[in-house]
């Protein structure tokens, strides 16, 4: 939940749902102009960050640590929405490695250029900041289990060659289902406490000053939280040829369109995670980022795979050598920066680090 939320919507939060309609049925009359391609562009992420913005909105309503749920949640729909799209648009092969390419581009942004940057700049400003590490033990083993399943298990299965068989591929959608559901009660409900901000004497939280939204407001947000996400769909399955296009004449890797759509996803609740980190609420900036990451994968899989075995798609998840190096030795770091129930700059800075040599690489094979 972010440091600060507006009890009431600002006019741009409805404004942007709508005139994002109205550019798409512009598009159905005009379309394969450039003009078009641009407006498209600019609602793919005004209703982006008007989803998150209600998502918020509704968070605050609920509370923590409910409130961390519903943006991971949102952010998530938001992914699934972009990768499905694209993928019906898209050749075939390129497809079908796009939802790995993603993930593991969520996973890289939100582990460690997410959880960097809020250790660096929340320690600069407060030294040191507490979290209740009981919880961020649970969500980060959870984590663990299901990005090896997803991303480093297919290339190690013997009937596979970096892809599960449909029969594979529905248990692994069904075991990430269970461990998401499992770690979602444990949230929630069996030890809410432990992802609930730490009490630090003295200190002064901004958003208690915020009085959650009424019931009139939360439901209009509820309304055009579901306008922006179908928005969203739509101009990204609009926008999918033209975003082929022009990668394939700039002669970007292949995973460039996985890391975008990974950024577009995440840059509204990074931010959100960032104002949490300057307020002193570390907690909510962690609840942020690792519930994200469980999300990402543990609700992407399963819908992903639904249509993978519906449509009899091969996808491709299994990462290549390089990228394997790369995501266990970030999951080795982030487990080591967690261990305390402190941060630090230190952790911030090779966090950092890690994200800076996945980007480097995936441009630089």
């Amino acid at each position: 939940m972010t440091a600060q939320v507006s009890p009431k919507n600002a006019v741009w939060t409805w404004l942007i749902p709508l005139v994002s309609v109205a550019i798409l049925a512009l598009n159905l009359i005009l379309q394969n102009t450039s003009i078009i391609t641009i407006l498209l562009c600019a609602a793919l992420f005004g209703c982006v960050i008007s989803a998150v913005h209600h998502a918020e909105v509704i968070a605050h309503k609920v509370g923590e640590p409910f409130g961390t749920l519903v943006l991971a949640l949102s952010v998530t729909s938001i992914e699934v929405a972009l990768i499905i799209s694209m993928m019906l648009s898209m050749d075939s092969q390129e497809a079908m490695a796009l939802p790995r390419d993603t993930i593991f581009a969520a996973v890289m942004i939100i582990l460690n250029a997410m959880v960097g940057i809020n250790f660096l700049i929340g320690g600069l400003k407060h030294r040191i900041q507490k979290f209740h590490v009981e919880g961020m033990t649970e969500a980060l083993s959870t984590m663990t289990v299901i990005i090896t399943f997803s991303l480093i298990l297919p290339n190690y299965i013997l009937s596979s060659s970096g892809g599960y068989n449909p029969m594979q591929l529905g248990f692994v959608a069904i075991m990430t289902l269970v461990l998401f559901a499992a770690f979602t009660f444990y949230q929630t409900h069996g030890h809410r406490d432990y992802f609930i901000p730490v009490q630090i004497e003295g200190a002064v939280f901004e958003d208690l000053h915020v009085a959650p939204p009424s019931l009139r407001t939360t439901l209009m947000s509820l309304i055009l939280l579901l306008v922006s996400l179908v928005a969203v769909v739509l101009c990204a399955k609009s926008l999918s040829p033209s975003m082929e296009a022009v990668l394939n004449y700039l002669g970007a890797p292949a995973t460039t369109l996985g890391i975008i759509i990974a950024a577009i996803v995440l840059l509204p609740e990074f931010g959100a995670s960032l104002r949490n980190a300057l307020a002193n609420r570390i907690q909510s900036s962690l609840n942020l980022a690792i519930g994200s990451a469980i999300a990402s994968i543990g609700l992407t899989i399963p819908v992903v795979a639904i249509f993978a075995i519906i449509m009899d798609w091969q996808l491709e998840l299994g990462l290549d050598s390089a990228s394997t190096v790369l995501l266990v030795l970030t999951l080795f770091v982030v487990a080591l920066s967690l261990r305390t129930g402190k941060t630090n700059t230190q952790s911030g800075i090779m966090h950092l680090v890690l994200f800076a040599t996945y980007f480097f690489f995936s441009f630089v094979p």
